[in-house]
């Protein structure tokens, strides 16, 4: 009776500690001289987790800076992950502080200037920039979480109206999923119009990176769970499923589950160098050198600690799954008609994706040629054929 007791005691005692904040669990009192991002980038073929420094013009081979640091006698040996993902699962459990370490030696040393910087710091454009988390367990996404795209094409009169019913009547969230290994990419990669599909449409999103993980978070608690931010584009496949056969309504794979459809990136700005997106996120995306989409944080319906309480009411958030908080007007009815076509995207185009503070993701779009020959018939067919 007395053992299973202390057992009780001991997995509360454990309970409590996972729902501390994370500036309750840090111990060192270690501050970076100055900010930086975190992703993964490639030089030929060695991929590797990298700091992003000094306005974004330099990549730190983190692995590589955390060994130099460790030949001097006062600094211990510390397991610095190869990947982002584990420097997520492992920074608000020691890691960050090691990171704040290598940040000010470098600074300190004056390592981040002409001839004195080493050869695992590089110039950004002498680097590949991959997707930053390869690969998340989940990618959950905000469905219709901006007014102005729950009235898109409205005119003024009718947005405002619109508006006031859905605040009266926010109900909860509507989240979905997104596939993460085939449909992630990284900055500068191609998105793919899949073959004969030719209602393909942009949205630019706020990713959410999560750092902790968590059932039942509360939106007071929300941010306590927030590695950083990224930007994400939500790529979307208009044309619906053919006739005939099940239908429940609208097809959520179809529409969002293609490949290359989640570009991610570039990086990741950690939480304490972004502040609170609610008072600070500015999304937008261009095509082709025209202004589609534009919006603030004040546009959303729900908020992101609401939303980061809802997914975890769901499913447990684990360090590195990401929650993107929805798109703005400027799709659907409300497309921006270009030169180049009716308002979704075409062959040749490029599409820039950017939020204030973090980066700007850019892709060209380009139309898959062809299909096997031998296919049976069961594939999905073009939009042209129903």
């Amino acid at each position: 009776m007395r053992r299973r007791s202390l057992y009780t005691l001991a997995v509360a005692a454990l309970v409590s500690l996972l729902a501390m904040p994370a500036s309750v669990l840090a111990q060192p009192n270690i501050q970076p001289a100055e900010p930086f991002k975190v992703g993964t980038f490639a030089v030929g073929n060695e991929q590797f987790s990298g700091l992003v420094m000094r306005d974004d013009s330099l990549i730190v081979d983190l692995v590589e800076a955390n060994k130099a640091l460790e030949l001097m006698p006062e600094y211990p040996s510390i397991d610095m992950p190869d990947d982002v993902l584990g420097l997520i699962e492992g920074y608000e459990y020691g890691l960050k502080f090691r990171v704040y370490e290598i940040v000010n030696a470098l600074v300190d040393s004056g390592m981040l200037n002409g001839s004195n910087m080493p050869d695992y710091i590089h110039a950004v454009e002498d680097v590949d920039i991959r997707a930053p988390i390869q690969y998340p367990s989940k990618i959950m996404n905000a469905a219709v979480n901006f007014y102005t795209h729950a009235c898109e094409g409205c005119t003024e009169a009718e947005l405002a109206e619109r508006t006031r019913q859905r605040r009266e009547n926010r109900g909860v969230p509507y989240l979905f999923l997104k596939p993460t290994r085939g449909a992630i990419i990284g900055d500068g990669e191609n998105v793919i119009m899949p073959y004969g599909r030719d209602e393909i449409e942009y949205e630019v999103e706020m990713a959410i990176v999560f750092g902790r993980s968590g059932k039942y978070i509360s939106a007071s608690r929300a941010y306590d769970h927030v590695f950083g931010y990224m930007v994400a584009m939500d790529i979307s496949d208009r044309g619906g499923r053919p006739p005939g056969g099940f239908s429940s309504g609208l097809d959520w794979f179809v529409g969002k589950g293609h490949d290359t459809f989640a570009p991610h990136g570039p990086w990741i700005v950690p939480k304490e160098f972004y502040g609170d997106p609610m008072d600070r996120l500015h999304q937008i995306t261009v095509v082709d050198g025209v202004t589609v989409q534009e919006a603030k944080a004040g546009d959303m319906i729900h908020n992101i600690p609401e939303l980061i309480e809802y997914a975890s009411s769901l499913i447990t958030l684990f360090p590195g799954d990401v929650l993107q908080s929805g798109t703005s007007g400027g799709t659907g009815a409300g497309r921006v008609e270009r030169a180049t076509g009716s308002g979704y995207l075409i062959d040749g185009e490029t599409i820039s994706a950017t939020i204030e503070g973090i980066g700007t993701l850019t892709h060209r779009v380009v139309r898959e040629q062809s299909v096997p020959d031998d296919l049976s018939g069961s594939q999905l067919p073009p939009t042209s054929t129903y």
